[in-house]
């Protein structure tokens, strides 16, 4: 690899200027060493130099999945600022984003524009952003190009993973991703507006009443094979930001009892992270068990009311602990996740009479209004009169 440094000169500025997409991912790859993963006290000190960080896993509401979020063809600044106004609204200061890699491969140059482009309006509302990387939820195949239209009445219909299981099955491609995540991570390593790194979403997820006919079955296996390289390749571009991926299933009471995937999640993590649709009482077994690995805890999903997990009082008894806080949902749209998961099973006519996830009506409403001043409450923004 090191011979690539011998390159003439004027080719290393072609390079530069053609393909500037590409630029960190040649650079992170000429001999550098990965970073380290973070001490207890450089985690700590990320932690005490950030606010308590509150806020959503954002998709707008034009989207039905990432890749109708991010293409050029849809992207939609002006109603990414409208709703990222909402959510400034609610004393939100950060918002976990899922990206894909089929968006960066088809429009590198474009995809690190509009990511660039999405942080500047996020800061705009004083929000930062936590970028999610790969996806194992949902639809193991995704498409590039125009995303089919929603099917009616059902939970997440035409979300996505990422990467697909075409490439996620074949071990022999993993390294094919390798230029994303150092192109990624590369662009935005120092930059301030980015609160951290989520490498792999649920990576072993086996989407059974979804996709369960259609998934891989060795893919706990080929996920836990990604995920590490994952996390190498991601040190690689030294971010400054922290690099985790969350645990989604138990209450990791247990350490001996721990699958695969979870020692590595939760070894390799610079923050630990992890899901929790449960009531309070489960959350705080969640909490107190990963309290153990002495690193702040971020809970990157959480919020289902009709499971019992519902922001009074789960989001009060956060900020009590200081754990980072991030519900699924913000405005009723194309992935339809105010209809609960099990649309996928049941058949729904209508809105279910008490949403499973979002805050906002399309027209930026409040669904429960006590709800949204109950939220703002919690963080100190200031109370709608109107809303």
């Amino acid at each position: 690899m090191r011979a690539a440094l011998l390159l003439p000169a004027w080719l290393g500025f072609l390079v530069a200027v053609l393909l500037p997409s590409t630029t960190w991912a040649v650079e992170c790859c000429l001999g550098s060493e990965p970073r380290e993963r973070w001490t207890e006290a450089q985690a700590t000190d990320w932690h005490r130099r950030h606010d308590w960080l509150v806020g959503c896993n954002y998709g707008p509401a034009y989207a039905i999945n990432q890749l109708e979020m991010w293409q050029a063809d849809t992207f939609d600044a002006s109603v990414i600022d409208r709703e990222l106004g909402w959510a400034e609204s609610l004393g939100f200061n950060s918002l976990r984003v899922f990206l894909h890699d089929l968006a960066w491969s088809q429009d590198r140059t474009g995809f690190l524009a509009r990511m660039d482009r999405f942080l500047r309006i996020a800061d705009k509302h004083h929000i930062g952003v936590v970028f999610v990387l790969f996806d194992g939820c949902w639809d193991p195949h995704p498409k590039a190009g125009r995303q089919r239209e929603p099917k009616a009445h059902v939970h997440n219909s035409g979300w996505v993973q990422s990467p697909g299981a075409e490439i996620l099955g074949t071990p022999e491609r993993h390294d094919e991703l390798k230029a994303y995540v150092l192109s990624v991570i590369g662009r935005f390593h120092e930059d301030r507006r980015v609160h951290g790194w989520d490498l792999f979403n649920e990576p072993d997820n086996p989407n059974t009443t979804a996709y369960g006919s259609v998934e891989l079955k060795n893919k706990a296996d080929v996920a836990l094979q990604l995920l590490k390289k994952t996390f190498i390749w991601a040190r690689e571009a030294k971010p400054s930001q922290p690099l985790t991926s969350g645990v989604w299933m138990g209450n990791w009471g247990d350490p001996e009892k721990l699958s695969a995937m979870e020692r590595l999640q939760l070894g390799e993590s610079d923050v630990v992270s992890f899901h929790s649709y449960g009531k309070l009482d489960d959350l705080k077994k969640c909490v107190a068990n990963l309290r153990r690995y002495r690193r702040p805890i971020l809970c990157t999903e959480y919020m289902a009311r009709p499971a019992g997990s519902t922001f009074e009082p789960n989001l009060g008894w956060m900020r009590e602990q200081g754990v980072a806080a991030y519900n699924w949902g913000f405005v009723a749209g194309k992935t339809q996740t105010n209809y609960p998961w099990d649309s996928w099973e049941k058949h729904y006519t209508a809105p279910p009479p008490v949403w499973f996830h979002e805050i906002f009506r399309s027209d930026g409403h409040p669904y429960i209004r006590d709800e949204v001043r109950y939220i703002r409450r919690i963080t100190g923004a200031p109370q709608d009169p109107v809303k």
